[in-house]
């Protein structure tokens, strides 16, 4: 069972987002992509996600320059999601300050073309 202190951190982590969570989460905020339901910062398991589409089972991962350093880490918390059924796409934040579109676009591409609102 998860107790205060789960929640406690995920609280934290929305808190204190990143400039790339907040300008793509204001693009998936409220059904904005296709009508699709995202959550940021969600816990799966073990892992917080930066944003997950549970419907569609698809997390979406931000990565800076840190994750450089975390790379074996990063491929076993991947690993572990698509055990479980979850598509991982990962996108620098560059990639959010600087193609935004193409990163939308890859997002919807990803999602199935039809869905239940």
């Amino acid at each position: 069972m998860r107790g205060k202190s789960d929640h406690t951190r995920t609280r934290s982590l929305r808190a204190s987002q990143t400039e790339a969570e907040r300008i793509l989460w204001q693009q998936l905020r409220a059904r904005r992509l296709n009508g699709w339901k995202f959550r940021r910062q969600h816990r799966i398991g073990p892992y917080i996600v930066d944003f997950v589409c549970l419907p569609a089972r698809l997390v979406l991962e931000l990565d800076g320059s840190q994750h450089l350093q975390h790379v074996a880490y990063d491929s076993a918390r991947t690993h572990y999601l698509a055990r479980r059924g979850y598509a991982v796409q990962r996108f620098w934040n560059d990639d959010v300050f600087l193609r935004l579109n193409d990163v939308l676009n890859a997002i919807a591409l990803a999602l199935p073309s039809s869905h239940l609102a």
